[in-house]
């Protein structure tokens, strides 16, 4: 097991990382949550597979805990289902001392962070993450949210969890577009953070999709450590952070002009990472070589690169509401070479729609 901390001073916290580790979340869970009710927020697939192990492990250390099913997938991340939710919490007797468990992937992570950063002005949270692109991205960070159907991941705060337990073994039971989705995050990080990661996955592309154990854990791992020692530098998003958005402005938008139903979130970040290193190719800060390296790994790992099929005045008008836009301004996490990245204004709107108009 690996054990990366998150370095936040008092509010500082360990992500576990390992193979067959969930037996072990009552142990690792008791300090935390102290005599406060545990509230386990799951969906009904992860219900099926790994509700029992998880329930067994926090009754065996004393812990009764709560269970809340929650709808899979966006439809997690409403405004109703967070009241469904804090409904559900109050009937159960859940006070301040109660600590919220998100089992499950990004959706229901963001929905659980948003309770725990809101019930009674703020209670612990944990998130065990089943999905691959949850272990190496969304349950890192502190980030939560809620979407609106003008903006994705418009209603949101900051929440650090006080433990994350990744057991690489859940990912085991993940269909092949959920391996993708999660690879599409892996390779964001190799292109703006971390050139060996990226080669490690071109190399071994093969053996990652298959999730084997060597390259599930130094995959998870890598990303891991990658996205706390980003964290620890930048908690509020506002400098170095602001690189993981790479792919994620345009992606956003695509699912938001799609009604979050024709792409999952890993395949709309792949064609906007595509999108976006047109973009830098076009500004002069990406070889067309190292484009088509990127484009490459993404349609050796199932992703898509191209026909998105979305509307570009529609995708155009998506992006200007997003968060990332500044004095009216689009602001991009963009590659500079595979391995490093810079956040810049992109004010030529020509360049934006030449390069959109390829992937749309």
């Amino acid at each position: 097991m690996r054990a990366i901390r998150v370095e936040l001073g008092s509010r500082s916290y360990e992500v576990r990382v390992g193979a067959g580790i969930l037996g072990a979340v009552g142990e690792w869970l008791k300090p935390i949550a102290g005599r406060g009710t545990p509230v386990v927020v799951t969906v009904p697939p992860v219900e099926r597979l790994y509700l029992a192990q998880v329930e067994e492990a926090l009754e065996s250390c004393g812990l009764d805990p709560l269970v809340v099913v929650v709808e899979d997938g966006e439809d997690a991340k409403t405004p109703s289902a967070f009241l469904d939710v804090v409904g559900r919490m109050l009937e159960g007797g859940a006070g301040r001392d109660s600590t919220v468990i998100s089992l499950g992937g990004g959706c229901v992570g963001d929905l659980s962070g948003f309770v725990a950063s809101t019930y009674m002005r703020g209670v612990g949270l944990v998130h065990i993450p089943t999905t691959l692109l949850a272990q190496v991205d969304s349950s890192i960070g502190g980030k939560t949210a809620l979407n609106h159907p003008k903006s994705k991941n418009l209603i949101g705060t900051f929440h650090q969890p006080r433990l994350v337990v990744s057991d690489v073994s859940t990912l085991k039971t993940l269909p092949r577009k959920e391996i993708r989705c999660g690879l599409a995050e892996v390779v964001k990080y190799g292109v703006v953070l971390d050139r060996r990661l990226f080669e490690y996955v071109e190399s071994r592309a093969e053996g990652v999709l298959a999730l084997e154990e060597r390259d599930a854990e130094e995959v998870v791992g890598r990303s891991v450590a990658i996205k706390a020692g980003i964290v620890s530098e930048d908690e509020s998003d506002i400098g170095r952070r602001m690189l993981l958005n790479f792919g994620h402005t345009v992606g956003h938008a695509i699912e938001a002009a799609t009604g979050y139903r024709k792409y999952s979130h890993g395949e709309a970040v792949a064609l906007g990472m595509v999108a976006e290193s047109k973009i830098a190719e076009r500004l002069g800060m990406l070889r067309g070589a190292e484009l088509s390296r990127i484009e490459a790994l993404l349609s050796e790992l199932g992703l898509p690169t191209g026909g998105g099929g979305v509307p570009l005045e529609a995708a155009l008008g998506l992006m200007r509401g997003d968060k990332k836009v500044e004095g009216g301004e689009l602001r991009f996490a963009l590659p500079c070479g595979i391995g490093s990245g810079k956040v810049v204004r992109v004010t030529d709107m020509g360049v934006i729609k030449d390069a959109l108009s390829e992937v749309l």
